[in-house]
């Protein structure tokens, strides 16, 4: 199954575990697929410099690189910003389609509303981990 994964997903995944945690285990054993784009990186990597300088020790910059390397990145053809109420939002909306992923994995409430688009599930993390790792 392909899955793209939030920025405060794949953060918390890098930096705590939990349920995020449990779905990038599930990546690095080969029983998930996650779906980049060149934008989503961006952001991920904005925010994890935003971690490090804020947090002294923190260093999420290596696995970014991991994640990058490992990922299945897409290019999408256009981000759908007229879907989500974040208009920032429509770029996971837009990789999902690009790279056939079912499943948005986040904690977003404006991502959430969308619910499901073009076959694309927007699912919370537990959703996510009760309806396909359990």
């Amino acid at each position: 199954m392909k899955v793209v994964l939030d920025t405060n997903g794949i953060l918390s995944a890098a930096l705590v575990g939990g349920l995020s945690g449990r779905i990038l285990d599930a990546w690095r054993n080969g029983a998930l697929v996650l779906t980049v784009s060149a934008e989503i990186m961006q952001e991920y990597e904005r925010a994890g410099a935003a971690l490090e300088r804020r947090y002294p020790g923190v260093c999420v910059a290596p696995f970014l690189r991991l994640v990058e390397r490992l990922a299945q990145v897409v290019t999408p053809a256009a981000p759908f910003a007229s879907v989500c109420r974040d208009p920032n939002d429509g770029k996971f909306l837009a990789c999902a389609e690009a790279g056939g992923a079912a499943v948005i994995v986040s904690g977003d409430k404006d991502l959430l509303a969308v619910g499901e688009y073009a076959g694309v599930c927007v699912l919370t993390p537990r959703a996510f981990v009760e309806a396909h790792l359990s």
